[in-house]
């Protein structure tokens, strides 16, 4: 691997493996993991109360959130690794409350417009890393790490996740972006599988010569 200080983000629906990939890749790189914010959102239970009312206050708070981690990564000194990014929250989530109708669209649009604002002025990643997973695979995943507040996610809302997920990836022009197709891989228990995704990862960072 190259000196060069690095910022790689790693994207991805629920239970792609983000969080473990993280670890991995800043145990193997020696480079410092940020992980998910776990700041309490004071709208959260107002949120799952009335989705419809509290979905934009819920989301702006969580966007606040997230830009001020992002802002922590650009200026860290040396090279990080990120578990899930700022734009998943706008593109993805965000995005899905809308086209549920949870979120209305005029709070949608001033929600965008806000997120573009601040997210203009954010350095993107060195290198988005998705991690790409059909629905039987997330579901797989979900169940045998055993979270009880993820076991009654509900295979159509992954697959429209898998949806937004797909649109944002296919227009996003910010930075490059490594696909990696997890369906069949075990990175975190075969090493063959890991080794296969850090030498792609080493492969994309490489400056061309």
């Amino acid at each position: 691997m190259d000196t060069a200080q690095h910022f790689i983000a790693v994207a991805g629906n629920i239970g792609a493996g983000k969080s473990t990939l993280t670890h991995m890749l800043a145990r193997s790189l020696n480079w410092k993991p940020f992980y998910e914010a776990n700041a309490e959102n004071p709208y959260l239970s107002d949120f799952y109360q009335d989705m419809n009312r509290w979905s934009f206050h819920s989301q702006v708070f969580f966007l606040g959130k997230r830009l001020e981690h992002h802002r922590k990564l650009v200026d860290h000194p040396g090279s990080v690794v990120q578990d899930r990014t700022v734009y998943e929250d706008a593109e993805i989530f965000a995005r899905n409350l809308a086209v549920q109708g949870k979120m209305s669209d005029r709070d949608y649009d001033t929600y965008c417009n806000l997120y573009h604002a601040i997210a203009s002025f954010l350095p993107p990643p060195s290198l988005i890393v998705y991690l790409k997973a059909d629905v039987s695979t997330l579901t797989q995943r979900i169940q045998h790490r055993g979270r009880d507040f993820e076991q009654d996610i509900r295979h159509d809302y992954l697959a429209q996740l898998n949806t937004l997920y797909e649109d944002w990836i296919s227009d996003w022009t910010a930075c490059e972006v490594l696909t990696i197709e997890t369906d069949g891989l075990d990175f975190q228990h075969r090493t063959d599988d890991y080794q296969m995704i850090l030498a792609r990862i080493q492969q994309s960072l490489s400056p061309v010569t």
